[in-house]
């Protein structure tokens, strides 16, 4: 049975679920720890990414799936309706600011013991989704902040996949319309737009360098072989076009405290994307582990044939989060997935 795994050991035991829900809902409406003057309140769609993310990598039985179909505010928590396959919708709760989710008040971004443990030895092998749209060569958009640690996480997942796929796929690496992390993130977008926009061939080179230590992206491009006049205009022409520095320096076309990035603007449209990272397949939204076997049986499940290279032999292992290599401390469950992301 699909389903929350809380849900699937007390199927027959229903209401007492739900009041576990009410109960914790008024518990943590009672304390004035979780006053709103004292948590930061994400908006709906920044809520619906996280525990996304959050269910599906620490609560689904493997194979299944879980979509947020609505969300409102009500007393004080954000209500979130999760369907959780077929015509099961389940009546959640999370507080305002994303920490909490309910009916187990569970931490977004930790596993829980019971939930992460028995997920997690049931995913001996990645599930490919079973619905993803599919294509003689699919395409494969992954959108990213670029200084953010779970988009990096993510493009070091992965990067074996694109090269063991080739030219099999159409694979580009696109940036969020808005940047958490500085001005520093808005010279490395348009670095990277303009390497995988004039010198594609390039991009994954440099990409590889950059996920190993950020401070050294001067030190990739040479290394790289990047032609860095061809690189300099590139630069100074899409900044010029669509004012990504005069933006930032006059507070100008903000979300919220975050500067604006409009280069891909109309991407991040089409597809309502909220944070990073966020991959589209095949123009589906799609949320697999960040481990680069998950990341390639997911992948692969696109194609209309599968080619050999989808029999590619690939880690399980989790990258950490951030710049540097080694994995995740604590890989997470149902194929690596961490809750974790970049959104406002």
């Amino acid at each position: 049975m699909k389903g929350f795994s809380f849900f699937k050991k007390r199927e027959n035991n229903k209401k007492v679920i739900f009041g576990v829900i009410a109960i914790a809902v008024v518990a943590v409406i009672a304390f004035g720890a979780y006053s709103l003057s004292q948590r930061h309140v994400l908006k709906p769609n920044a809520i619906k990414i996280v525990l996304e993310s959050y269910i599906n990598a620490n609560l689904m039985a493997p194979g299944a799936t879980a979509k947020i179909n609505s969300i409102s505010k009500e007393n004080g928590l954000y209500k979130v309706m999760v369907d959780i396959g077929g015509t099961q919708t389940v009546e959640s709760y999370a507080t305002l600011d994303g920490k909490l989710f309910f009916p187990q008040a569970m931490k977004v971004g930790e596993s829980t013991t019971a939930a992460g443990n028995q997920a997690g030895q049931a995913a001996a092998a990645p599930t490919a989704p079973a619905d993803l749209p599919k294509n003689d060569k699919p395409v494969v958009e992954l959108f990213v902040m670029s200084y953010c640690p779970y988009g990096t996480q993510m493009e070091k997942g992965i990067l074996p996949v694109v090269a063991a796929l080739g030219n099999k796929i159409n694979f580009a690496v696109k940036f969020n319309d808005y940047s958490m992390h500085g001005e520093k993130e808005l010279d490395e977008n348009l670095t990277q737009y303009c390497i995988q926009k004039e010198q594609t061939a390039k991009y994954s080179t440099y990409l590889s360098c950059f996920l190993k230590d950020s401070s050294q992206s001067a030190a990739c491009v040479n290394s790289s072989n990047v032609d860095q006049d061809k690189l300099t205009a590139c630069i100074a022409k899409t900044d010029k076009t669509y004012s990504v520095k005069d933006n930032f320096k006059n507070n100008v076309d903000f979300h919220g405290t975050y500067a604006g990035f409009n280069v891909q603007k109309e991407d991040n449209a089409k597809y309502n994307v909220g944070g990073s990272p966020t991959l589209i397949i095949n123009g589906k939204e799609t949320q697999p582990g960040r481990d680069s076997a998950s990341l390639l049986k997911t992948i692969c499940a696109a194609f209309t044939n599968q080619p050999k290279e989808c029999q590619t032999t690939l880690s399980s292992a989790t990258p950490a989060p951030g710049f540097g290599e080694g994995t995740a401390a604590a890989p997470a469950a149902s194929g690596g997935t961490p809750a974790a992301g970049c959104a406002q």
